[in-house]
């Protein structure tokens, strides 16, 4: 299935059902008194996130949502029918915004997460409820109210733990596939990937983490420049960034020194808390070059690159080097996962107190 991250959608809650002035008419029972009911509720339109869908194409081909309005009140002090609601299944990490002004309303982060996006209006009320001590045959009643309309922005996030990222035909796709179950399309030639790919990362028996591959990034991605753009987004819920290097790109012109910070210039520019992630550079395809050179080329690159980070030197082709970056990559999560919880246990005992 082609991967859809966005689409713009229209909702309309129903409107409230009318109350009525209705006044009781038996044979034997004059003046029987008011007996208009109350109008009933407008359908309410409702998000859910399931995490058994992947993909926002049903919204971009059923672009319009209208629940039903609710049903007028009526005599005998019957109650109007309240409208059903309406119940919009997307995935997991759909970002919901006003399409009008771009403010995010709902972020369906967890599986079952159910939101409000347009609300019904409520029934109008009969004449009964107008009854009083002075005003006997009450001819009042209200109107039901109009259900919420709205413009909605769908952006599907990306939940993935660790995010690749590199220059085209850097090897992420090898290395996902090296690393996980996931087998995404690899060939010698850029832009093979022209959608996220998501593997689960087995380190052993009971600890996996969720690792994305995005599309290859290329300089002015932040301004839309080739893919990356429309992808940089998925990296935003990530923990981990590895940042993957050619060490021996096809092209012997290719400044692999240089074609690495304009990455980096991207990333920042697109998004400054993107840019202070944790990111680790994974020196990818080792396996091309001399074994007794590796080191000294590895050195080098570092040197060049003038950063103090964490590094692994790998062949994804071959899976050298693979486990060890794994495993760093676990543990780096489980420490991240541990430092959440006990800042969530304080902010608990803070508000106890």
């Amino acid at each position: 299935m082609k991967f859809i991250d966005e689409a713009r959608i229209e909702v309309h809650a129903g409107k409230g059902g009318d109350g009525v002035a209705s006044f009781r008419r038996e044979k034997f029972v004059p003046r029987g008194g008011p007996d208009g009911g109350d109008g009933g509720r407008g359908g309410s339109i409702f998000a859910i996130a399931d995490r058994n869908i992947n993909t926002l194409i049903d919204y971009r081909y059923a672009r319009i949502h209208r629940a039903k309005n609710g049903q007028k009140g009526m005599g005998s002090d019957c109650y109007g029918r309240a409208a059903a609601d309406i119940e919009l299944r997307m995935p997991v990490g759909t970002v919901v915004s006003d399409a009008e002004t771009g403010e995010i309303l709902f972020d369906l982060a967890h599986d079952g997460d159910r939101v409000t996006l347009a609300k019904g209006g409520q029934g109008g009320l009969g004449n009964l409820h107008f009854k009083s001590s002075t005003n006997r045959a009450p001819r009042q009643f209200t109107f039901g109210e109009p259900g919420v309309s709205r413009y909605l922005q769908l952006e599907l996030k990306v939940l993935a733990d660790v995010g690749l990222l590199g220059m085209p035909n850097a090897g992420k796709s090898t290395l996902i596939r090296a690393i996980s179950a996931a087998r995404p399309k690899v060939a010698d030639y850029p832009f093979t990937t022209l959608q996220p790919n998501l593997g689960v990362v087995r380190a052993d028996e009971n600890r996996s983490f969720v690792v994305a591959d995005i599309p290859g990034l290329i300089e002015g991605a932040a301004e839309g420049a080739g893919l990356g753009h429309q992808f940089l987004r998925h990296l935003a819920r990530t923990k981990l960034l590895l940042h993957v290097i050619d060490v021996v790109p096809p092209d012997p012109d290719t400044d692999v020194v240089r074609d690495a910070k304009a990455l980096v210039r991207e990333l920042r520019k697109y998004d400054e808390a993107l840019y202070r992630k944790p990111r680790w550079l994974v020196f990818n395809k080792l396996d091309l070059v001399p074994e007794i050179d590796r080191e000294n080329l590895v050195q080098s690159l570092l040197k060049k690159l003038g950063v103090s980070r964490k590094y692994f030197a790998i062949s994804a082709i071959s899976g050298d080097g693979c486990r060890p970056l794994v495993f760093a990559a676990m543990e780096h999560l489980e420490q991240q996962q541990d430092k959440s919880q006990k800042t969530a246990r304080k902010k608990t005992v803070k508000a106890e107190a």
